[in-house]
């Protein structure tokens, strides 16, 4: 396995968090310092925030798109070039009558027909049609790169085409692997988990993303602890939709040393009072000081998603062990965040509030079930809340309250949105969500992974992770009878 650049708990607070509690304390008096100064200007600052508000961006449409070539090999759909695909394929119609595409295609169709399609007969049906298919098309790829080909090892699934999104994220891939079982295609849900069991460290951790071929990584981003909360709360939802006893305890016994390693660096990392982790970079993915929403709230659904399959195997003892540990998260997560509503930071203080830095983000959506087994105190209130403090001009919702006021809105955080809806008995809030990500798609077909305030998509397209919550979310508004 890739050893990890910076293990265990020391190395996650080097690599961007954790202050000694005396250092927290001293950063937190001299921002009630800086506070106190700047108070006398907060109108100016005021001012210079709505100004922002109103700001709009242009961010380029970098691919109309994906298709898979007659050799089998992925390439781009050009932006603003819109592909014709032969049915129920990513192949392109001009190649119609090739042997080679023509088997392409019709190996895309019988996998369709080997799981289900939620939304089927509605009028989600397109939408999840096209995101499973951009999901298998990017999952294990072989590209052509200067004329040599490069292929991905089986079950790394890239975030998107765009050269800087061709990795694997632990993150995305936990969302992609969930919507592949929740559709019936649960060895390929496996594989995507048994990629990311070769990648991880000996210690437990993840990276940020990782080289699809499985090598490294690409850069020095570090660890994301995240990571670790999402992939166990991926490999539940696996084995979930396994209803056979005997086969899911043989796929469970394919994933426990994943499992394994994963649910002991979560315990390691929340030994310490107060069972909080270290701050590290979330879904925002920015180096941090302070411990995030968007860190712990995955965690505490991983260890109690784990807690609960340990216990469906039988393992009582381990059960007990993490369900103790989880209960403890629960309460620290509830002690430091819920007085504030549950915002980014727990502590952030009025330098971060009057510079629009804080706020809620899209973390409080997971702290809600599918995710957690329940909803903390005040949780889904602090979520419809957000979902107005997050709004942006388009539709939809950007990343958080704090985010950048460029009028951009991220699928992303819009079709999480959508998911948690579906599941907490807002179904139409998530229609109106998934309908919104339906209309701004690429004319391709493809959900990019921006949308600009004057509605045009922008940035990649597709992306993984956005596709994944839309099938995730038209699933659950089938299964609740929604549809």
């Amino acid at each position: 396995m890739t050893t990890a650049v910076l293990p265990e708990r020391a190395a996650a607070r080097s690599a961007g968090g954790g202050a000694p509690p005396a250092r927290r304390r001293g950063r937190r008096v001299l921002a009630w310092s800086i506070a106190a100064t700047l108070w006398a200007g907060a109108a100016v600052w005021s001012v210079h925030l709505k100004a922002n508000e109103s700001t709009e961006e242009f961010v380029a449409l970098y691919l109309d798109g994906v298709h898979l070539q007659p050799d089998g090999t992925v390439a781009d759909v050009p932006a603003h070039e819109p592909a014709a695909y032969l049915p129920g394929s990513r192949v392109l119609a001009e190649h119609a009558g090739d042997p080679g595409a023509e088997a392409l295609a019709a190996g895309q169709r019988a996998w369709l027909a080997e799981g289900t399609v939620p939304g089927a007969g509605t009028r989600y049906e397109e939408l999840v049609t096209d995101a499973l298919l951009d999901i298998h098309t990017l999952t294990g790829a072989t590209f052509d790169d200067g004329g040599s080909g490069i292929e991905a090892a089986p079950g790394a699934v890239v975030a998107g085409w765009s050269d800087r999104w061709r990795y694997v994220w632990p993150r995305d891939a936990s969302f992609v692997a969930a919507a592949l079982a929740r559709t019936g295609h649960v060895e390929d849900a496996v594989a995507v988990l048994g990629f990311v069991a070769e990648v991880q460290s000996e210690h437990g951790g993840f990276q940020a993303r990782y080289v699809p071929d499985g090598s490294g990584v690409p850069d020095s981003r570090g660890i994301q602890l995240d990571g670790n909360g999402w992939v166990l709360w991926s490999a539940a939802t696996v084995l979930d939709q396994i209803e056979d006893d005997g086969e899911r305890a043989a796929t469970f016994a394919r994933l426990r040393p994943l499992v394994d390693t994963t649910v002991d660096h979560l315990l390691e990392l929340t030994a310490e009072e107060p069972h909080l982790p270290p701050a590290s970079a979330d879904y925002w993915e920015v180096r941090e000081t302070d411990l995030t929403l968007g860190t712990v709230a995955p965690m505490l659904a991983g260890l109690e998603r784990a807690a609960a399959l340990y216990a469906d195997q039988g393992l009582g003892a381990r059960a007990a062990e993490v369900g103790e540990r989880a209960a403890l998260v629960r309460s620290a997560v509830v002690t430091a965040f819920e007085p504030g509503g549950y915002e980014r930071y727990a502590d952030g203080g009025p330098v971060t509030a009057l510079l629009g830095a804080d706020g809620r983000d899209a973390a409080t959506a997971m702290l809600l079930p599918p995710f957690t087994t329940e909803a903390p105190p005040g949780a889904v209130e602090a979520w419809l809340l957000s979902t107005e403090e997050m709004a942006r001009p388009a539709g939809g919702v950007a990343p958080g309250a704090g985010w950048k006021r460029d009028g951009i809105t991220w699928t992303p955080e819009t079709t999480l949105y959508a998911l948690a809806a579906a599941e907490n008995g807002h179904p139409r809030r998530a229609t109106a969500w998934l309908d919104w990500v339906a209309e701004h798609r690429t004319a391709s077909g493809a959900i990019p992974e921006k949308v600009l305030a004057n509605g045009a998509p922008a940035a990649v397209a597709p992306l993984t992770w956005s596709g994944a919550n839309v099938i995730l979310a038209v699933a659950a508004l089938e299964e609740s009878g929604a549809l």
